[in-house]
């Protein structure tokens, strides 16, 4: 493998634990992902979420980068329109002043999942069609040249360069190409329409080169049951927010596997886990190549979650082992 491999935590909860162990657990995975050779170790924005701890992006990137010392951080992503420009460039100029060379500013549409939670951030559903302008009135914070504002700074910021991503599906590929920004993307609308959007991005990219991270959930164990064993709970836990409307923290798999489901959930659950890779390390192996020669993938960024701690760890580290990462002491 020659492409680059970084994770995105979400911060998940775990039922019996609660979201303060959830963070905890984030800065430590931070720790043993750094160990094992990634490139970096992204945090999530997520408001009102039973089973997601990860609010405050900023925060707890802060807390990861505090506890490691080679690996990049940043945001996968910070959810702009829930925020001012000009705050988010001052707390990133503050991460970069504190941990030069090692942040990165991943950036999201996301107003929030529900009306109350919308209500809750102050922002309605329109404020994500004001993205592009946001983003643009974030750069130009950090290069100097907003003139929206006269005589306001964004200090620390400005002046600072930080590598800024944009998290897009569809019509945000297509900001990103404008902007000249990397793009990160996920087969949120299928593989299908994952690749046209990263077509386009390549053929209308007006900056330097373009970039291409592609998210997706991986799980490397000896056999293809233990492997999806791994995913199930992440899997069940988006069943059940279909169905309930509430995300709920991840329960252990077997008591997943006892629950009475009804055949739509049935369904979706096999549909979740069959659409992730997962598998023995030579069925991981090729199914990544098959997407990274799908994709044109720079770096794929991995999003695996599930309830076992110490499980999740030994498939990032067989992972990494698949992609020839140097592991530190």
């Amino acid at each position: 493998m020659t492409f680059r491999i970084s994770v995105l935590d979400r911060s998940p909860a775990r039922r019996g634990r609660g979201s303060a162990q959830a963070l905890r657990d984030t800065v430590a995975f931070a720790r043993d992902i750094e160990g094992l050779g990634y490139h970096r170790f992204w945090v999530s924005e997520h408001h009102s979420v039973p089973g997601v701890a990860g609010s405050a992006p900023t925060v707890l990137a802060a807390a990861v980068a505090s506890v490691t010392s080679r690996i990049r951080v940043g945001t996968g992503g910070v959810m702009l329109p829930n925020h001012r420009p000009l705050v988010v460039a001052e707390q990133f100029g503050v991460l970069e002043s504190l941990f030069p060379g090692r942040i990165d500013l991943g950036l999201g549409r996301s107003v929030g999942f529900t009306d109350g939670v919308r209500q809750a951030l102050g922002q309605g559903r329109e404020a994500a069609a004001d993205f592009g302008d946001q983003v643009r009135e974030l750069l130009a914070f950090f290069s100097g040249d907003q003139a929206a504002y006269p005589g306001v700074h964004a200090i620390p910021a400005e002046g600072l360069s930080l590598p800024t991503f944009l998290l897009a599906t569809g019509s945000g590929a297509d900001l990103a190409a404008e902007l000249g920004l990397p793009l990160v993307i996920a087969p949120a609308r299928g593989e299908r329409a994952m690749v046209e959007a990263i077509r386009r991005y390549r053929d209308t990219f007006t900056g330097t080169e373009p970039y291409v991270v592609v998210s997706t959930s991986v799980a490397v164990a000896d056999t293809r049951e233990q492997a999806r064993r791994l995913l199930v709970p992440e899997a069940w836990s988006t069943v059940y927010s279909r169905s309930h409307g509430i995300f709920p923290p991840l329960s252990p798999v077997d008591d997943i596997l006892a629950l009475p489901k009804t055949d739509r959930e049935r369904t979706r659950l096999d549909d979740i886990v069959a659409s992730q890779i997962g598998g023995t390390p030579a069925e991981v192996t090729d199914r990544l190549g098959e997407l990274v020669e799908a994709t044109g993938a720079d770096e794929l960024l991995v999003s695996t979650s599930t309830y076992d701690q110490s499980a999740r760890v030994e498939s990032f580290a067989a992972l990494a082992e698949l992609a020839g990462l140097s592991v530190s002491a």
